[in-house]
């Protein structure tokens, strides 16, 4: 099959013909048909998540078609159409596992970084892992719902009951959570990079009641604010922006350092938290929720041999909303 390799961290990806994988104990064979581009595929060519598996197929928002299973499969047949995420394999025995928090699993493997990815013709994937797509859905429109979705839902979810919510960097995630933030009633504040007139903009056509750069202050207090850009000098800003009690969540899988800020700014009683990977839970409620709404997801088609040029321009924040590799499409 032809695939995308990573062979070393700040290498470009090569272009190359490998053997097709076979499916295990567990595991379902994919025809892969879309997979998004995501910051975390980033972070890994760039060498800032460290010890990926080498040589690596990149790729974790996986959308492809059943072509095979493995033994001791259940409940998926060949012909069916599925989402496959970061998260791609847990123990199930460890504590976080057995309290309902398998995002934190001890051992757990990550698709495009411990674990193979979708930059390919083919993929396997654990059968826990794979997620019944929702009719309506095009193959390359539901790719962005299987991280940028997913760890978007996770972080609005840890965000509470927020009215007011601030979005700080407004990409592929944030395109997604302010449909949903709106169709649950919220206001939605959205902060970009100064100058960055193509985000601004897309954020008003999505019903942000306000859009300013990253260092202002919005016309009134946040209940919560999430942090999508990988930038630690963001969390005082946003500290400085919510009221006394708001959260402020980050929900990046890396960030620059936090700078030292005054205790003033998370004093009253504020809150700072992470989000990391996500849950099966949470795949189910965001691929419920989506045709609700309905989520429309903005997206820019790239070749399976343009999976560079994707990150390239991700890179660059010229991507609206989310990039997308088309790989065996008809």
């Amino acid at each position: 099959m032809k695939a995308m390799l990573l062979d070393a961290p700040g290498q470009p990806l090569r272009a190359g013909d490998v053997d097709a994988p076979v499916p295990g104990p567990g595991q379902v064979l994919l025809r892969v048909r879309a997979c998004g581009v995501c910051r975390t595929d980033l972070h890994v060519r760039d060498g800032e998540l460290p010890r990926p598996k080498l040589p690596l197929i990149l790729g974790h928002q996986i959308v492809g078609t059943v072509v095979g299973v493995g033994p001791r499969v259940e409940g998926l047949a060949p012909g069916a159409r599925v989402g496959v995420p970061w998260l791609g394999w847990t123990c199930e025995r460890c504590s976080s596992c057995r309290r309902g928090r398998e995002n934190l699993c001890d051992d757990a493997r990550f698709h495009g970084y411990d674990l193979d990815g979708g930059f390919a013709e083919m993929a396997v994937a654990d059968a826990r892992y794979a997620f019944p797509i929702p009719l309506g859905f095009p193959d390359l429109q539901a790719a962005p719902l299987l991280c940028a979705g997913l760890i978007g839902h996770r972080a609005l979810r840890m965000a509470g009951e927020a009215a007011r919510l601030g979005l700080y960097g407004f990409g592929a995630a944030a395109h997604i959570v302010i449909q949903v933030a709106r169709h649950e009633g919220r206001e939605v504040f959205a902060f970009t990079r100064d100058g960055d007139n193509q985000a601004q903009s897309f954020a008003r056509e999505l019903g942000a009641v306000w859009v300013g750069g990253v260092a202002q202050l919005p016309f009134a207090p946040l209940d919560a604010a999430i942090i999508f850009a990988p930038a630690g000098e963001l969390v005082p800003a946003a500290l400085a922006a919510v009221a006394k009690g708001g959260v402020v969540v980050c929900a990046g899988i890396h960030m620059t350092d936090i700078p030292s800020f005054p205790y003033r700014l998370l004093w009253e009683e504020r809150i700072v938290r992470s989000v990391a990977n996500l849950t099966r839970k949470d795949g189910e409620e965001l691929l419920a929720i989506a045709p609700q709404v309905p989520v429309k997801t903005e997206i820019e088609l790239f070749p399976l041999t343009g999976a560079n040029e994707a990150l390239k321009r991700l890179r660059e924040g010229k991507i609206k909303g989310a990039a997308v590799l088309i790989t065996n499409y008809e």
